[in-house]
């Protein structure tokens, strides 16, 4: 379970990394198409040295090729961080696809299959 300071830290590197992505001043790699992105969560290591930066797409579309894209500028973001948020080290920062909201929808189909129904309705 994560300590009071991690989950503090990583809130302040969401809204950090929210408030540089809002800006729009990110250098996206050439020809690429810069979705709306958004930051569900970011998780931070006990020796805050490494951070998660769990994101996800407007809609859903182009997940992997808009996490390559952030891992491949992840420079600018350790940057951006290193200006906002009042850290000792600046952590490593690694983009990855938030799959939560596609997990929910499949235990939510799961649930309201009929045979399941039937078996949760008997209690």
């Amino acid at each position: 379970m994560p300590s009071q300071r991690q989950l503090r830290v990583g809130e302040a590197i969401r809204h950090a990394l929210a408030n540089v992505l809002m800006r729009g001043d990110v250098p996206w790699p050439k020809g690429f198409a810069a979705p709306v992105v958004t930051i569900t969560e970011v998780t931070v290591s006990p020796d805050l040295q490494n951070a998660i930066a769990f994101v996800i797409p407007l809609g859903g579309k182009k997940t992997d090729s808009t996490v390559t894209a952030l891992n491949a500028i992840v420079g600018f973001f350790r940057h951006a961080l290193a200006e906002s948020v009042k850290l000792r080290y600046v952590p490593r920062l690694t983009f990855k696809a938030d799959d939560s909201f596609t997990n929910a929808q499949n235990i939510e189909k799961i649930l309201q299959d009929p045979v399941v129904a039937k078996d949760l309705a008997k209690d």
